[in-house]
């Protein structure tokens, strides 16, 4: 099938120009075609911005084993409709996947359930190193370095060294020291009060952890991605590294501060947590300065009646994938940042950190993952129409400007005002990490 978007502002590599893309199959076939190209449908797109799918690094779909909080359907269909078109999975299921084995079932029920491309990580233990030498079809490994997951948490020094020195994918890591978390918490004592969570998880557990996986990515050569950066102090040590490693924010974290408990309760509650209005403002000033390099969502949903249990029985977490997107609109209607950065952060960037192949730009031979959006849309966020499971956002009653409206995965709308193609599956995220990626262009 043959589509032409026609006089959309596209926002190509080179910038936005006024033009029009037609997509062929899966792909994209031609920009600025000629006038008499042959085309089964027209989508006409005068005063709407045409944008690369979204690439979500980050998210946290719970299937299998925690599926009433959310699953690869109810997921994707969050993806689609907030023009996220290739989400990267995490490995903190029921079982936790850290396995090729496990990788390879989840793959399979992305291929009969997700709406959108997806690709999923392995995780670390202190003991699976055999699985991740030998570990494919993936983006790369997910250490928990101060997050008690399961069998997910790497607190061995030994283990967390051997994988730096003997694996060869990319790592990516939460970088919260788990002793210091540790040793907040028994300073501070019982608590009730959610906003000691921000305390608990301080700007030490945060600074440490960072710096000890940093030194073991310099010491091993090893590509190296740092997770969901929450403090000015961070992004301070990120700019002295900017050449040999990645990193990225989330909008929780550059929206949300130590302030919004009073608001959001335990809804705020999130790993790392939430910092200060200054750590806002520095993590604006890295990502505006290149020393973040993207945004991605975290998503974590937990149910509203587990959210809404007294702190510290409630858990960490928050949907976002849903308003990922819309959130960062906003800002650009704010003047925060521009159009062309948010396709960088958003599109352009994760597909150059995770090596994923033929994604991330308006280009001839790419995929056709595009996302329409209205500069000019304003809605409010409301909780009861979030697609993803639990229902619930952060963000409900806020007006956002700036909106998806119509979503292409591989060149099959699935999206368009709020209607679904529930029919249509995505395609597994193929990665070309012998081609070095981000670190390498640096």
């Amino acid at each position: 099938m043959k589509t032409l978007i026609k006089n959309a502002t596209v926002m190509l590599p080179s910038g936005p120009s006024e033009t029009s893309v037609l997509i062929d199959g899966s792909q994209i076939a031609d920009i600025d075609p000629g006038k008499n190209v042959k085309v089964d449908e027209t989508v006409y797109a005068t005063d709407l911005h045409l944008i690369p799918g979204v690439i979500d690094d980050q998210v946290h779909f719970r299937e299998p084993g925690m599926t009433h909080k959310e699953d690869l359907v109810t997921g994707s269909r969050a993806c689609a409709k907030g023009g996220v078109t290739t989400f990267l999975d995490m490995p903190n299921n029921d079982p936790s996947t850290t396995t090729q084995e496990l990788l390879e079932e989840k793959l399979t029920l992305a291929a009969q359930k997700s709406m959108v491309n997806y690709g999923f990580y392995i995780g670390a233990t202190n003991d699976n190193i055999q699985e991740l030498k030998n570990a494919r079809r993936t983006p790369g490994i997910k250490i928990f370095m101060g997050s008690s997951t399961g069998d997910l948490l790497v607190e061995k020094s030994e283990s967390l060294e051997r994988i730096f020195a003997e694996t060869t994918l990319p790592i990516t890591a939460h970088c919260e020291d788990e002793e210091t978390i540790r040793a907040n918490a028994l300073r501070i004592g019982k608590t009730s009060n959610v906003s000691q969570h921000s305390l608990i998880r301080d700007d030490e557990a945060a600074i440490i952890a960072t710096r000890r996986a940093i030194k073991l990515a310099l010491q091993y050569e090893h590509r190296f991605h740092v997770l969901h950066v929450t403090t000015e102090a961070e992004a301070t040590l990120l700019a002295d590294y900017r050449h040999v490693l990645t990193s990225e924010v989330c909008p929780q974290h550059l929206l949300l501060n130590t302030e919004d408990y009073m608001r959001l309760g335990t809804l705020g509650q999130v790993n790392p947590s939430l910092k200060t209005a200054k750590d806002n403002e520095g993590l604006w000033n890295a990502l505006l300065e290149g020393n973040i390099q993207i945004i991605a969502s975290d998503h974590a949903p937990h149910t509203w009646s587990d959210k809404c249990k007294r702190y510290p029985e409630s858990p960490s977490g928050m949907p976002v994938v849903d308003n990922l997107l819309a959130l960062m609109l906003n800002e650009v209607n704010n003047g925060r940042c521009s159009l062309q950065q948010v396709v960088q952060w958003m599109c352009e960037g994760p597909a150059r950190v995770w090596d994923i192949v033929d994604k991330g730009k308006i280009e001839v031979g790419y995929d056709a993952d595009l996302v329409l959006i209205d500069m000019n849309k304003t809605q409010m966020v409301e909780s009861a129409n979030q697609e993803t499971k639990c229902k619930w956002s952060a963000w409900h009653g806020t007006e956002l400007t700036g909106w998806p409206v119509r979503t292409w995965v591989v060149g099959h709308e699935v999206y368009r005002h709020g209607e679904f193609d529930d029919s249509h599956r995505g395609v597994e995220v193929l990665f070309d990490h012998d081609r070095g990626g981000f670190w390498a262009e640096n």
